[in-house]
């Protein structure tokens, strides 16, 4: 049966949704019913299942699963790649690091959190970047948290296959901070040290995170209902040093920052400043 044929009971439809909301907070409104189905008939070939409705009924008899979160997991979008809308790092090359350096200057360290950072390229390039601009002596600490513990396992790795690293990493960058190991390209150990990764809640308390230079959240708040989104917000706000730049994704400019972030235009991009 193929995907199109798929066809979901609306009872099963809307527990898919109840459970992937409650586990990540995700919005499923009845334009991704296809979207559902395509990212989950895997999981119903895979267990040996006939269609989604055995996989909604699989689900419902037991307790929490790795099934469970396999099915969240599907749901989650883990789309990413270095350098990933270039402008972005631009206003931090020419401006926002620029200005950091002259108010850290005495204690030369900087702080950056790559919220959902799926298989790390964001976080990476990043430190890539600080590297490029001489800050190796500087105390670099990078974040990167997401919800899933698959996608953050291969970050931890450092290791990328061909594909991955021919989307948006400079060659000067491929020579000067990999090596070929088999088919793949691996993160030299020393830029790997320079970020840290761990599974996060974005809903969570961020009581224990910061504080925070800058704070990259790019291409999830659109996921999350309003309220979820305002308080993802707010707590990112208490985390982050009152000078510190907050980066959404420019699908994302139309989202209300909240009246704690001050929206800058910087080059050919907007940020968001903490007030």
């Amino acid at each position: 049966m193929t995907v199109s044929e798929e066809i979901i009971a609306p009872e099963n439809f809307a527990f898919l949704q109840r459970h992937v909301y409650d586990e990540s907070g995700i919005v499923l409104d009845a334009g991704k019913r296809y979207l559902l189905q395509a990212r989950l008939l895997p999981l119903v070939q895979e267990n040996g299942l006939s269609c989604l409705n055995d996989l909604c009924a699989l689900l419902r008899a037991t307790a929490a699963t790795p099934l469970h979160s396999r099915v969240v997991e599907a749901m989650t979008t883990n789309e990413t790649y270095f350098f990933r809308e270039p402008a972005h790092y631009e206003a931090l090359r020419k401006l926002v690091v620029p200005e950091l350096l002259e108010l850290r200057g005495g204690l030369r360290k900087l702080s950056f959190w790559s919220a959902a950072a799926s298989t790390g390229q964001e976080a990476y390039s990043l430190a890539m970047m600080l590297l490029d601009m001489g800050l190796g002596g500087w105390n670099i600490e990078i974040l990167g948290t997401d919800l899933s513990p698959r996608v953050l396992k291969q970050a931890r790795s450092g290791r990328y296959s061909q594909l991955e690293v021919n989307r948006g990493l400079p060659a000067t960058s491929l020579v000067r901070y990999f090596r070929r190991v088999g088919l793949d390209w691996e993160i030299r150990e020393d830029l790997r040290r320079m970020v840290r990764f761990q599974t996060f809640d974005l809903r969570s308390s961020m009581k224990s995170l910061g504080p925070f230079d800058v704070v990259f959240c790019r291409n999830v708040l659109i996921y999350f209902d309003d309220v979820t989104r305002r308080s993802i917000l707010d707590q990112i706000h208490g985390c982050m040093f009152r000078s510190g730049k907050l980066i959404l994704s420019s699908t994302e400019s139309a989202i209300p920052a909240s009246d704690r972030f001050l929206r800058e235009t910087v080059g050919n991009t907007v940020i968001y400043g903490a007030r």
